[in-house]
């Protein structure tokens, strides 16, 4: 479920607001309202944690994203009714969850082996748990986070489908924009499932980085390793750093003042803009200009 979606007219679409669809993949929607609860928490003590003196505070009721999450006694709703508007308007917020299943055919196309992704439009933001997983990469912009005002939400499920792959889907509707509660309710504008073929899917490909293709490689490059290149077309590349917790790299590109972040399924993205670089550069030019 990480890196960015492919862009493009999918091969095969699954509409999740259908009967039709749902049957397909062998889901159901489940619905519940969520509402805000007063907790108690603890205030930032020295390690700047909540360790310091305790407070009162918020939270949500219930904590469906889950995957363990038992949501039997929820209601099932028809998938046509998912644009339904619900979550009683003003602050606001809601759990949808359906269980999907790849199916061996989609019509006539078998899509085994191919990238499947979830789109999802929530009027007016949304949050999309995966087999009770929501990551969080600094920096991160859409997937399974808010992207922006009925934005659409593009999750990878997979890059490599097999018929009989199980994924559970928890969807955290909010009414927005949260600092001004709008009279109108929460409801699913659009919720698909597309199929893109596997090398469409994968973002650019670079060749491999063969032996006296790059000035230097040979040289750090011990007899016998075959280097891959990841990415390409950046001024200079510092680094990198493997971040074991979040399972990417992260390298620099000093001349933009830019770090990026590559994650395993080849998909390289920004992770931080204004990485330090210029103002060390901003810095040094003022001194010499005082100099000179």
């Amino acid at each position: 479920m990480t890196g960015d979606a492919p862009s493009g007219k999918p091969v095969a679409v699954i509409d999740l607001g259908t009967s039709d669809g749902t049957t397909l993949v062998r889901g159901s929607w489940r619905y519940s309202d969520a509402a805000f609860v007063a907790v108690d928490h603890r205030e930032p003590g020295p390690d700047l944690r909540a360790s310091g003196p305790p407070n009162r505070t918020h939270d949500i009721t219930p904590h469906a994203g889950p995957a363990e999450f038992d949501d039997g006694a929820w209601p099932v709703i028809p998938a046509e009714s998912i644009a339904v508007r619900r979550g009683h308007g003003r602050f606001s917020f809601n759990w949808y969850r359906i269980n999907v299943t790849v199916p061996a055919r989609v019509g006539a196309l078998d899509p085994t082996g191919m990238t499947i992704v979830f789109e999802l439009v929530v009027d007016d933001y949304a949050e999309v748990w995966v087999n009770g997983t929501l990551p969080l990469v600094l920096g991160q912009a859409g997937g399974q986070l808010v992207k922006g005002f009925n934005a659409p939400n593009r999750v990878v499920l997979t890059r490599d489908a097999r018929p009989g792959q199980q994924f559970q889907l928890a969807i955290f509707g909010m009414n927005a924009p949260v600092s001004h509660p709008p009279a109108n309710f929460i409801w699913i504008r659009s919720a698909t499932l597309d199929s893109f073929p596997r090398g469409r899917a994968s973002g650019r490909r670079w060749p491999p980085a063969s032996p006296g293709s790059t000035p230097g490689l040979d040289d750090v490059l011990a007899p016998g390793v075959q280097a891959e290149r990841l990415a390409g077309g950046f001024e200079f590349v510092e680094g990198p750093v493997w971040v074991a917790e979040g399972g990417y790299l992260l390298f620099s590109d000093p001349n933009t003042n830019t770090i990026y972040r590559w994650s395993p399924d080849g998909q390289v993205s920004v992770y931080r803009t204004k990485s330090g670089y210029a103002a060390w550069t901003s810095a040094a030019t003022t001194s010499r200009a005082r100099m000179a």
